[in-house]
Parts: structure tokens; sequence; C-alpha cells
């Protein structure tokens, strides 16, 4: 049995001071990254997926309802899309970048990408690399890549709880992972919808875990 290790999203537009800020989200970047320094051994793989909005439609909107539209953020290049600095990236071995051209809740539309190339100069004319060239052609989606790493098993941390954590421990389930979930790890925007998040992953038969279970 392979696990891995998936950190949804602990970016800077999803933590205080972000334009899509969930409360909590900074002191989760930390507490994962104690985690991380415990318990990163523990993990076959370490990964974490970054929404790097390019152009997601309606996803964006003037006048957002906060369920299906949302105030611009993680717009591909700006450091709202960067990880936030409180969580310890040493550990984390690849990422997924999502919702390029659509909504990207679930860490599995994640593709593999480099999202710190963006900006430097690459090839014999020095020609610069855009938010677009962070995600190559030819990269693997999350299910993809998990796949090739023989990965069975995957817990699941980050934000937001009733949002893209809630959609890519779904997908995860759907794709006959063994999924596992730490509590104390995740932020939700919406008390209400995160408490009915948990019960569908009580009836998803996910593993919720603490902390203190670990």
């Amino acid at each position: 049995m392979a696990e891995a290790l998936i950190i949804v999203d602990v970016q800077h537009d999803f933590c205080e001071g972000g334009t899509l800020a969930v409360q909590g989200g900074a002191h989760v970047a930390g507490e994962i990254s104690e985690f991380l320094e415990e318990a990163h051994a523990d993990f076959d793989a370490v990964v974490a997926t970054q929404d790097w909005h390019i152009d997601p439609g309606a996803h964006f909107a003037e006048n957002p309802d906060f369920r299906t539209s949302w105030p611009v953020h993680c717009v591909a290049g700006t450091p709202g899309a960067d990880l936030h600095e409180d969580l310890d990236t040493d550990h984390i071995q690849t990422r997924f970048l999502k919702g390029q051209y659509s909504d990207g809740y679930s860490g599995f539309e994640g593709m593999v990408g480099d999202p710190e190339r963006v900006g430097t100069l690459e090839g014999e004319n020095g020609t610069k690399v855009t938010a677009g060239d962070a995600v190559a052609e030819e990269s693997l989606d999350l299910h993809a890549w998990l796949t090739d790493q023989e990965i069975d098993t995957v817990t699941i941390v980050g934000l937001a709880t009733d949002h893209c954590v809630r959609a890519t421990v779904l997908d995860a389930v759907e794709n006959g992972y063994r999924v596992r979930v730490i509590r104390e790890l995740t932020a939700g925007v919406d008390a209400a919808r995160s408490a009915e998040t948990w019960e569908e992953f009580a009836e998803a038969e996910v593993e919720v875990l603490s902390l203190e279970d670990l």
C-alpha cells in the first residue's frame, strides 16, 4: 500500500489578506507545515494543488453568489496564486495546477505544472515564460500521476473544506482510492456547508482523522 498526502489550495488568496480569504487559512498553512516536519516520511508522495485561473469564465463575477461564482482570485502568475509563505514547501515534490479555463474545484482536474517558471527567460532568444506555459502539453493529471506512483491511499488536507477539499475528496473516492482527511488541517468557508460536507464524507466512507489519531 502506497500513500500520498494531497495539500489542497493553501494559497495567498485563500488565507487572511487574500481576495477570497478562508478564516483560519493561514493557521492551517502553519499546522500543515508542522505536520509535514514530523510526518513527511510516512508518505510515499507529497503533492499540492493550486488554483491557476487564466480565464475561468463565469467562475469569476462582479456580483458573486459565493456558491457558484466568486470574486477574482488566484489569477495565474500573480502573488495571490502562490502557496502561502507559512506552508513549508520543502517536502512537496509535485504541484498540480487547476482551473485555468474552468471552475477547477477538484484537485483531480489539476495537471502537473511549475508555477515558479513564470516570468523566467528560457530558450535561445530568452523568451519569457507566461502563466499558460506553467503546464506543459504532455503533463499528467493528478489521477494519472498517482497511478504512475502506484498510490492507492490518499490523505487530503487544505482549503476550503466545503469547496475544493470536498471536490477533491469525492473525486478521490470516485477514482477508487482509500481516502483519509485530517480534520484540523482543513478550514471551511461556511460553517453550515462545512458540516454538511463532513456528513457527505461519512456517507462516502471517508476516514476522518484528528491529529491525535495520528
